[in-house]
C-alpha cells in the first residue's frame, strides 16, 4: 500500500503567489521594464510597481502602480487593441538615452509608445491619462521640476497627436497611481506629505540634476 503524504511533506504555497504572478516573474525583462511584481491585498489583484526610469505594458488587467512627487507617469491606452502601459520619468530631457534614459521624459515616452506599437497599438487609437508634477519639495519651487515635467509631457502628447482624456497634475501633493491596462481605467490617490521619505529622497536627487548649467555660449540650459 502506498503511504499518503503527510501535510508536512506537501509543498507550501508561497504567500500571495498566483499562477499569473509566477508567469510574470519568470518572463524575460527588457531594459527599463518594471520587474517588481506582487499581490495587492487591497485590490485583490496581481500588481507591478513602476519605479523611476521604468515602464510596463500589458494586455490584461493587472495593476500597474507607482508613486509620484514632481515626477510624471503617463498612462497610455489603445482603445481598440485593449492594451496599455505606464512610465515614470523624473526630468524632461537628458539630451540622449542610455542605461538610465528612462529617467528622462523624451526617452521614457519613446520607450512606452514604442512598446505599445510593437504589441499592435497605433497612435490614432491611443489616449493618455497623465499624473504627477507636484511641487512636493520645500524650497525647490524655483526650479519648477514638476511644472516643467508637466509641460513637457503635455507638449509631447500633443505633438504625437495622442489625446489626453484626463489628468491630475501639479499642485503640492504626492500621488499614488493605479492603472489597469486592458480596460484603460486609472485611479489616483493624493497623499499626505508625511511618511514619504523615500519619495522625497528621489525628488531631491532629481532636483540636484536639474540645477541650471551655464553653456559655453552664455545661455542657461536646464537638464
Amino acid at each position: 500500500m502506498t503511504a499518503l503524504a503527510t501535510p508536512a511533506a506537501l509543498p507550501r504555497p508561497v504567500l500571495g503567489s498566483t499562477p499569473r504572478l509566477v508567469q510574470l516573474k519568470a518572463a524575460p525583462r527588457r531594459s527599463g521594464e518594471a520587474s517588481f511584481f506582487f499581490y495587492d491585498a487591497h485590490f485583490k489583484n496581481e500588481a507591478v510597481k513602476v519605479l523611476p526610469g521604468e515602464y510596463f505594458v500589458y494586455d490584461q488587467d493587472i495593476l500597474i502602480m507607482t508613486t509620484l512627487g514632481s515626477c510624471i507617469a503617463a498612462c497610455i491606452w489603445d482603445r481598440q487593441q485593449k492594451i496599455g502601459g505606464m512610465n515614470h520619468f523624473m526630468l524632461p530631457d537628458a539630451g540622449g538615452s542610455g542605461s538610465d534614459g528612462g529617467r528622462y521624459g523624451s526617452y521614457a515616452m519613446e520607450l512606452l509608445i514604442g512598446e505599445l506599437i510593437k504589441r499592435g497599438a497605433t497612435r490614432s487609437t491611443m489616449e493618455a491619462k497623465v499624473f504627477g508634477g507636484g511641487a512636493v519639495i520645500s524650497g525647490m519651487n524655483s526650479i519648477n521640476v514638476g511644472e516643467r515635467n508637466t509641460k513637457f509631457v503635455m507638449d509631447y502628447l500633443a505633438t504625437e497627436r495622442i489625446t489626453v482624456v484626463s489628468k491630475d497634475v501639479m499642485d503640492v501633493y504626492p500621488r499614488k497611481v493605479c492603472f489597469l491596462p486592458h480596460s484603460g481605467k486609472a485611479m489616483v490617490k493624493r497623499l499626505a506629505s508625511t511618511n514619504t521619505d523615500t519619495l522625497m529622497a528621489q525628488e531631491r536627487a532629481a532636483a540636484q540634476r536639474a540645477v541650471p548649467a551655464v553653456a559655453s555660449g552664455g545661455s542657461v540650459d536646464l537638464f
